[in-house]
């Protein structure tokens, strides 16, 4: 591993677009969990109604297919959303910006894309 670098000095202006970025998707991300998680009760909602045997109700398994689905999605909004948060705290840190593979800064770009990216773009593709 390569020497490490001082977390990179973003601008007063770059440090508002980074805020205003992860404050939206960050509420984004919080929406999306509340409408996941609506859609997960009307399921459960609706299949207690409905005859319990899965495994032989020709809806059953299509049932089945949309609860895994759904969890599998709200798993990934709550992932990201707790991504988001660390991403905040390394940001109140001065932490923010720097490559946690190699600790070279990670460039403005690649961050104003990715605000919660962590490692810079030559080591995301495994160049270094």
């Amino acid at each position: 591993m390569s020497e490490r670098f001082p977390g990179t000095v973003l601008s007063p202006s770059e440090r508002a677009t980074i805020q205003d970025l992860l404050i939206t998707d960050r509420e984004s991300t919080e929406v999306q969990i509340a409408a996941l998680t609506r859609d997960w009760d009307d399921i459960v909602a609706s299949s207690a109604l409905v005859a319990n045997d899965d495994e032989h109700d020709p809806e059953g398994a299509t049932i089945a297919f949309e609860r895994a689905h759904l969890q599998a999605q709200l798993d990934r909004a709550r992932g990201h959303l707790e991504e988001l948060d660390r991403t905040f705290e390394r940001l109140r840190q001065d932490a923010y910006g720097v490559c946690e593979s190699c600790g070279r800064p990670i460039a403005f770009e690649r961050l104003r894309a990715r605000p919660a990216a962590r490692t810079c773009i030559e080591c995301a593709a495994g160049r270094r």
